[in-house]
């Protein structure tokens, strides 16, 4: 099974910047598209930003586009989440998945995750 290693969260006020990371040392990972996805409390899990590959796509939820980049160094075999202008409502802990695949009109978790990490934003 994939082994998957988030870092990166912590808490920090409305409007700055985080970057998260993923890290894994399958190299058949990079493959795969790899997705972050989130988790508030008393939420249900929601996907947050995806990417492909070869890094030729990438999908963002709405609720993010314009302030968080995904990315993706094969090399490292690292994926990264950068957020900025954070909000109170991006609090949550933080997934990678490392097998994402459109399905039934979402992009959908299939692969193995990591133990997540925490982001708070709040002033």
């Amino acid at each position: 099974q994939v082994q998957l290693v988030e870092s990166g969260g912590g808490l920090v006020q409305p409007g700055d910047s985080l970057t998260l990371s993923c890290a894994h040392s399958e190299f058949t990972v990079d493959y795969y598209r790899i997705g972050w996805f989130r988790q508030a409390p008393g939420k249900r899990r929601e996907g947050v930003s995806s990417i492909s590959s070869s890094s030729g796509s990438t999908y963002y939820a709405d609720s993010v586009k314009g302030r968080f980049t995904i990315s993706r160094d094969n090399a490292k075999g690292t994926v990264y989440l950068q957020m900025s202008s954070l909000k109170p409502e991006d609090t949550a802990v933080y997934y990678c998945n490392a097998d994402v695949q459109y399905y039934r009109g979402t992009w959908r978790p299939f692969g193995s995750w990591g133990q997540g990490t925490q982001v708070t934003v709040s002033s």
